[in-house]
């Protein structure tokens, strides 16, 4: 009875166990996937699913009328994100309304020392977005090219106001105004980011990468021998043809440090770009905020315009700076080299400023240095040669003779930058005695009487 009450089933063959097989791998690949699911969404699940639901439901109709009112909606969101980054979300903005109030008092008053200050306000948060713009831009080109418009639009304040400068023939003004960016970036900006990293980071040694350092302070050292040597050939009265084989000597070295800073952008952005990657220790804190840094704010040709349009204001804006230099400096009682030097710079490097001090804070020393030591390589290697050649083509005798004063400031601060970086560490106490020799510095052209203002 018992046998007989036994069901039987009939032998499954192969093709059933092969089904049966894979159907219980593909339910437990299923119920692995679900529950990875579940682990992650469990929070947001219903709330994801609802929208889900109300988006698949609602994608029909919106599909229907799609076409009749997002064009003419787009343009102007777009155009008011676009509007809102550049000119109305960073709180340096409120200083934009300084510069057409300059132009208004160029055209009502005589007072060049007020239309000076209200110019030099004016400029500085355009050369900040314009900085910013840059940096948006270099998301949409690449390391390569982003490399390269840093290096061209990173100084491009100090570059407009010394092609306005030299169309005046104001060529101590152009040697002088170069200089002090060189200065103020190597002593100031250095020197502040120094100080405000060391201060957050007060309980760490912030490190850096010190090959990179020395590749930089290498180009210095070569800048400060291209504008040495025309100053002792003319101070020693060793020259084959009195004023004419200093200017050429000038030209000649002018040309070889830009093949020198062409060579050094190839080495730097194609040949050896493991050298100029970041250091370990900055490695995690890139990898913890890439997510916030790496997304771009603005279009890329969003990017170019705003670049357009706030070079354009800056040139506007520098021609009135350069015409107001020298009333300011009778009004004011200041003398040319000190506004040349010291004021200037500082609305050129507010971007570097800035940037530097904010990387710095983030303890990430090599973009820091790269902001500051390499805008001065710029200046130093490309600027001031590219305006030698500009000047050249214009007529003007621009040369590499900045006087006996300037360059010896400068061979002082390269040595001294380069004896701070040569550890490859930083710290707050860095920081502040490269600012205080910046108070050195600028106390010294304060006092200083130009010998070309005393012949005239």
């Amino acid at each position: 009875m018992h046998n007989n009450m036994v069901p039987t089933f009939p032998e499954p063959n192969c093709a059933d166990l092969e089904h049966i097989s894979l159907t219980v791998a593909e339910m437990g690949s299923i119920e692995e996937k679900t529950g990875l699911e579940l682990e992650e969404e469990i929070p947001f699940r219903s709330s994801q699913s609802l929208r889900k639901m109300h988006a698949f439901e609602t994608s029909h109709a919106l599909a229907d009328v799609s076409h009749t009112w997002i064009p003419k909606r787009l343009p102007y969101k777009v155009a008011f994100k676009s509007i809102n980054a550049v000119l109305i979300k960073a709180k340096i903005n409120m200083l934009l309304p300084f510069g057409p109030l300059a132009l208004l008092l160029h055209y009502l008053t005589e007072k060049h020392g007020w239309v000076f200050l209200f110019t030099l306000v004016g400029i500085t948060p355009v050369a900040e977005r314009l900085g910013y713009v840059t940096e948006q831009l270099a998301f949409f080109t690449g390391p390569t090219v982003g490399g390269l418009l840093n290096a061209t639009f990173g100084n491009a304040t100090e570059m407009i106001i010394s092609i306005y400068a030299l169309k005046n023939g104001m060529i101590r003004v152009v040697q002088q105004s170069l200089l002090g960016s060189i200065l103020s970036n190597m002593l100031l900006v250095l020197g502040c980011a120094f100080f405000t990293g060391g201060i957050v980071h007060y309980k760490e040694v912030q490190v850096f990468n010190k090959a990179a350092a020395v590749v930089n302070s290498g180009l210095l050292l070569m800048a400060v021998m291209g504008i040495m040597f025309p100053a002792v050939l003319h101070f020693t009265h060793t020259e084959v043809h009195f004023g004419k084989s200093e200017l050429s000597l000038s030209r000649f070295s002018s040309c070889i440090m830009l093949v020198a800073y062409a060579s050094y952008l190839f080495f730097q952005l194609k040949s050896q770009r493991n050298l100029y990657s970041p250091i370990d220790g900055e490695i995690n804190h890139s990898e913890e905020e890439s997510d916030e840094e790496e997304i771009p704010e603005i279009t890329q040709w969003e990017a170019i315009t705003w670049l357009a349009v706030l070079t354009g204001w800056i040139s506007i804006l520098s021609g009135y700076l350069v015409d107001a230099i020298q009333g300011a400096s009778d009004s004011l009682n200041m003398p040319v080299a000190f506004i040349s030097v010291i004021l200037l710079p500082i609305v050129g490097n507010a971007a570097e400023h800035a940037s530097a001090i904010m990387f710095a804070m983030k303890n990430k020393l090599d973009i820091t240095l790269g902001v500051a030591i390499g805008s001065s390589t710029q200046i130093s290697m490309f600027v001031i040669p590219f305006c030698v050649v500009v000047g050249w083509l214009m007529g003007q005798p621009m040369d590499l003779n900045f006087q006996l004063f300037e360059t010896a400031t400068l061979f002082i601060t390269v040595l001294v930058v380069a004896f701070m970086l040569q550890e490859g560490t930083s710290n707050y106490f860095k920081g502040l005695m490269l600012i205080l020799c910046y108070l050195i510095v600028a106390a010294s052209f304060f006092v200083h009487v130009d010998p070309s203002s005393v012949d005239n």
